[in-house]
């Protein structure tokens, strides 16, 4: 090809590329003030977490789309209480302080925005709606919105609570706990009807007595994780309960634990619990090492160790539902183990379920001191000829038409939802077995 040819060629190409790349940029570049332009939002309503007041929020974020043919640029983005509700706006990386202005959206192109809240001090026990409206002012006029909106919780905050004399505590009121409890040696902490929020990190440790009744102990975490998953199915939220040696020990009746790292840990103590449960541990339900342990109807659930680990003392567990469903992990613990420590272990275990994913969820470590009974159980283990240490037993077998999570009303792994009470079609359930 002769040299003037090729150049011609190459320079019409170069003149068409910047022709196209112009006629880009100027169709990318128009905006238009017509009036029946509108963005679209991914959402409407933006409904955060309910908020314990003066706390502050997770982040919550959705987008805004403009899909018509022509730029559209924002006036102003503004809140239409302004600082009033206590939201806090970020659009497009521009903090509403009060107000955005001047903002442009391309066609076919979004932003992002942000949105967190801290509830001012609330009067009411009840939760109380805060809502606002992030206001969208187009250069045309034409106004857009969207609701954000919360419940706030009036809530008693405590961050070091520590207790040296005998003090009893009942509320209707939340109480937050932020660093944690320490209830002292020769005190007693009595709790009664109240549900305590501890943050991450924070837990109880007794050196003296700890007494509850009609008792949630839980995490402070009130949002989600995911749209389905409220963080109060996570495990792992916050410390737990634990009883230092020789302490006096704790009496729970009509408690939940709930979703901490060790739900309750005991260690040279006594430990009397009545229809209790303890569920979701990040760690045991309970640990008992070388203490008095008096369990009657209780439910000890889903721990990524054991649900149940007695070593060494007395036990005397009754009427307990023991059930290994842990989800976070395939090397989970079992429902019960026990076994000898430094001291021997006495146990008595009567009409008691225990079952799990396992084939084996019975695990025992005695030593020849050790003394061990059940009677009326229903155990998920291979079935022993001993009539010294097992009487009027049920065996649950992997090929059973009933077992496993079958004995329950509900057992939903991908949403973390569970209900233990017993099916009537449970064989646990004609025979008493289990807590109801």
């Amino acid at each position: 090809m002769p040299f003037y040819q090729y150049m011609m060629k190459r320079l019409f190409l170069f003149m068409t590329t910047v022709v196209l790349l112009l006629s880009a940029c100027s169709d990318n570049d128009s905006f238009s003030a017509s009036s029946s332009l509108r963005l679209t939002f991914s959402a409407d309503t933006i409904r955060l977490d309910t908020l314990f007041a003066t706390v502050p929020s997770s982040t919550y974020n959705f987008w805004v789309f403009n899909n018509s043919s022509d730029g559209i640029r924002l006036r102003s983005v503004r809140l239409e209480r302004g600082s009033q509700s206590g939201f806090r706006v970020n659009v497009d990386g521009t903090f509403l302080n009060p107000v955005a202005n001047d903002l442009e959206i391309r066609k076919g192109d979004s932003i992002r925005v942000f949105v967190e809240m801290t509830a001012f001090e609330q009067t009411s026990t009840d939760p109380v709606l805060v809502e606002d409206n992030l206001l969208f002012t187009l250069e045309s006029g034409v106004e857009q919105r969207v609701n954000l909106r919360t419940y706030s919780w009036k809530a008693i905050q405590y961050q070091q609570l520590t207790i040296d004399d005998d003090m009893t505590i009942e509320s209707e009121t939340p109480i937050v706990i932020y660093q944690g409890i320490h209830v002292g040696k020769g005190a007693t902490l009595t709790i009664h009807n109240t549900t305590l929020y501890f943050h991450d990190g924070a837990g109880i440790t007794v050196d003296g007595q700890l007494k509850a009744e009609s008792t949630c102990f839980r995490g402070d975490r009130l949002d989600h994780m995911f749209a389905y998953l409220p963080y109060d199915r996570v495990s792992g939220q916050w410390d737990g309960i634990m009883l230092n040696p020789h302490s006096e020990g704790c009496t729970l009746t009509d408690c939940e634990i709930r979703n901490a790292l060790d739900g309750l840990y005991a260690d040279s103590t006594t430990v009397n619990l009545s229809r209790t449960v303890i569920h979701n541990s990040n760690g045991y339900g309970l640990w008992a090492h070388d203490s008095e342990v008096h369990v009657s109807q209780c439910q000890f659930t889903n721990a990524l160790r054991d649900c149940l680990a007695l070593r060494g003392g007395l036990a005397i567990i009754d009427q307990t539902t023991l059930a290994q469903f842990y989800p976070f992990a395939g090397n989970r613990g079992v429902a019960l183990r026990f076994g000898a420590s430094e001291d021997p272990i006495s146990l008595s275990c009567m009409n008691t379920l225990v079952t799990g994913y396992s084939d084996d969820e019975v695990m025992g470590d005695l030593d020849e001191e050790s003394e061990y009974h059940f009677e009326n159980c229903l155990l998920r283990t291979p079935e022993v000829e001993d009539a010294e240490h097992f009487y009027d037993m049920l065996w649950e077998k992997k090929d059973d038409e009933i077992q496993g999570k079958q004995h329950f009303l509900l057992v939903d792994e991908q949403n973390l939802r569970y209900d233990f009470t017993l099916k009537e079609e449970s064989p646990a359930f004609s025979r008493g077995i289990g807590c109801k």
